[in-house]
């Protein structure tokens, strides 16, 4: 499951989490049908994409962990904690280069405002006014 809708780093991030999810998926759930995904696991991986879509901190977001703004609902940051902690360490055997880039990203400094409009979201909408206004 690839993001239409992210770039750059936030489109790694969400390759990273699906990932996870699909180690945690396969290990905890039957029927996986859609990328190695049960329909709740997969539901999830949707809420993240449009979670990191409209992170205010874009580019630049801190891992979510620690980040000061905490945007997900509390159930489904439950389920992310729990698949996370799950696939981890599983990570390093399945998906070696994204565990350790993943791990190094935890090291970047938490940029102490969001700046304003540096969210995917709010970048494409002013690139469509932008465009329409020409």
């Amino acid at each position: 499951m690839s993001s239409t809708l992210l770039t750059g780093r936030l489109a790694k991030e969400h390759k990273t989490i699906v990932h996870m999810l699909q180690i945690y998926c396969q290990a905890h759930h039957q029927g996986q049908k859609n990328n190695g995904l049960c329909e709740a696991c997969n539901q999830l991986a949707g809420y993240a994409e449009q979670k990191l879509d409209r992170c205010p901190y874009g580019d630049s977001k801190p891992d979510c962990a620690r980040c000061p703004i905490h945007c997900y609902k509390p159930d489904e940051r439950e389920r992310a904690r729990q698949a996370m902690r799950f696939a981890g360490p599983k990570m390093l055997w399945h998906h070696p280069i994204e565990a350790i880039i993943h791990l190094y990203d935890r090291k970047r400094p938490i940029p102490e405002r969001p700046p304003k409009g540096a969210s995917q979201q709010a970048r494409r909408k002013q690139a469509q006014l932008d465009s329409t206004s020409e």
